[in-house]
């Protein structure tokens, strides 16, 4: 008898893609796969799913956005989605497993983790997923196992089971929010209690949850330990090869079965190591102010190595004071660039996929800072880009040298993949994590300013001729991505093989 595995992603991109690239590694190996997702996000879904015969994707209606109440919390809008989003999901297992003789097993992203009870009303065991790395969650255990609320100014205090390198400093617990935090999408579910009585009630969401600008609180317990108390086994979207260290001490703290499954990136992404790649031939091409041609006739025309990549999430990024600064700071340097902007820059708020929009749709679009002006201003020394990009090609053309990121997870392994360094300015959460395994621990960038609470113009020219100049950095990053020259990390191989026959016999 075999085993079905339902996979329930968390909504946006950044969560979707790396989702997908699991199913097919599963199906690859025979695992019959249902991928639950929002009718919202069908437009992401890339037309070759329709190959894997194993892989079945069942879309929940997406609810609209309430309109807000009188004197209502704005949570309370979200409340009503979740308990339509819990209802509908229990309505499709109840079909679906009821009558059905075959084990199940559902993976989880640990942001949907409100969810859970409808698979546990069908005795359902799950796996938790990260789609972030493992020294995230690594990192968020340890500081709080520290009690760093004494940390001195001047203290540095080692994390026991980590590298000496990934010390604490009172730095890294004043990275400063740059506002509240964002409401959780509609339309989907987030990682936010259900309404009261509810299914799965938990109380008001910790203020270091899932969606939190900066760190989490000194001393909070890091929201995830809650999320995977009842899990099975845990999977990241990581390899040895990269988070090793931190792989062990997650799997040492919990004392689960934990595997390393990334990056769970494109298939061509790894076929194509070491030459050009076309994004064109793997994601839906969104509205954007360029062509892919066109990016690679302009980065033709840069030396090797000279052009600065500078792009952020498509939901955060720098704020409306400081965006400017980063505008003065490319223009007075001297180094080639290319500045990704999107729609709605500066402001805070999800990005079309999370409000029920669709990509290419003729909705219109919170207005966001941009440099007017400025092109012209800097000419064939600067390439500015409004709306999508085409960042594998950008990543892999040998004239790309460096990548200002907020370093998302999938930014992050990208350009990790390719050999290009960064400058790293993150802006919440585990970006903040992220950013610390690139400059402390893999040691391939530098942070753009020791105050991310207030970056400065200053601040980026340094940091832009600091890293555009280190040859050695360079080096660095480039001798990383040999690992990656033969495609898929043999280790992530070998995790996915083994948690398939951990799931064939914890449910024998």
């Amino acid at each position: 008898m075999s085993v079905d595995i339902w996979v329930v992603p968390f909504v946006g991109q950044g969560h979707l893609l790396p989702t997908i690239e699991l199913c097919k590694h599963l199906v690859s190996r025979n695992v019959k796969v249902t991928l639950v997702i929002s009718s919202n996000l069908s437009s992401f879904l890339p037309s070759s799913l329709h190959q894997y015969s194993l892989l079945h994707v069942a879309e929940i209606p997406a609810a609209p956005m309430p309109p807000p109440e009188q004197g209502s919390h704005p949570f309370h809008s979200i409340h009503k989605i979740q308990g339509y989003y819990f209802q509908q999901l229990q309505n499709l297992l109840s079909a679906q497993l009821d009558n059905s003789a075959r084990r199940t097993v559902a993976i989880v992203d640990v942001m949907m983790s409100w969810i859970l009870e409808a698979f546990n009303k069908f005795h359902v065991p799950r796996v938790a997923f990260f789609t972030s790395g493992a020294c995230s969650a690594a990192l968020e255990y340890a500081i709080w196992k520290a009690h760093p609320e004494d940390l001195k100014p001047d203290e540095i205090r080692l994390l026991p089971g980590l590298p000496q390198e990934m010390a604490l400093t009172l730095s890294d617990l004043q990275q400063g929010p740059h506002g509240p935090p964002p409401l959780p999408p509609p339309g989907v579910g987030a990682s936010l209690p259900p309404p009261p009585g509810g299914p799965g009630h938990m109380g008001p969401p910790p203020p270091g949850g899932p969606g939190r600008m900066g760190p989490p609180p000194p001393g909070g317990q890091p929201p995830w330990v809650e999320e995977v108390r009842e899990a099975i086994a845990l999977l990241f979207n990581t390899c040895s090869d990269l988070e090793a260290p931190f792989i062990d001490y997650v799997a040492n703290q919990t004392g689960k079965p934990i595997w390393g499954v990334g990056p769970l990136l494109p298939e061509k992404y790894w076929k194509s190591a070491g030459s050009l790649l076309h994004d064109r031939e793997i994601r839906t091409n969104r509205r954007s102010s360029i062509t892919e041609d066109e990016v690679v006739q302009w980065l033709d025309s840069k030396p090797r190595g000279s052009v600065l990549y500078v792009s952020f999430g498509s939901e955060v990024g720098p704020t409306m004071e400081e965006y400017p600064r980063l505008a003065g700071a490319l223009e007075s340097s001297d180094q080639p660039f290319i500045w990704v902007l999107q729609p709605g820059a500066g402001r805070m708020g999800p990005p079309p996929e999370m409000v029920g929009s669709k990509p290419g749709s003729d909705e219109p679009e919170s207005e966001g800072y941009f440099p007017h002006g400025m092109d012209s201003r800097v000419g064939r020394r600067g390439l500015i880009i409004r709306g999508w990009a085409p960042q594998l090609l950008i990543l892999s053309h040998p004239s790309t040298g460096g990548f200002l990121s907020h370093c998302g997870w999938n930014s992050t392994v990208e350009a990790l993949g390719r050999g290009v360094p960064f400058l790293a300015w993150p802006i919440r959460g585990d970006q903040y994590h992220d950013a610390k395994l690139v400059v402390q621990h893999l040691k391939v960038g530098y942070k753009v300013s020791d105050n991310l609470a207030e970056v400065k113009k200053d601040d980026i020219v340094k940091g832009i001729e600091r890293l555009m100049g280190d040859k050695e950095m360079k080096r660095r990053a480039e001798k990383l991505s040999e690992k990656f020259q033969h495609g898929f990390p043999s280790s992530s191989q070998a995790a996915l093989d083994a948690f398939k026959d951990y799931v064939n016999q914890k449910l024998l």
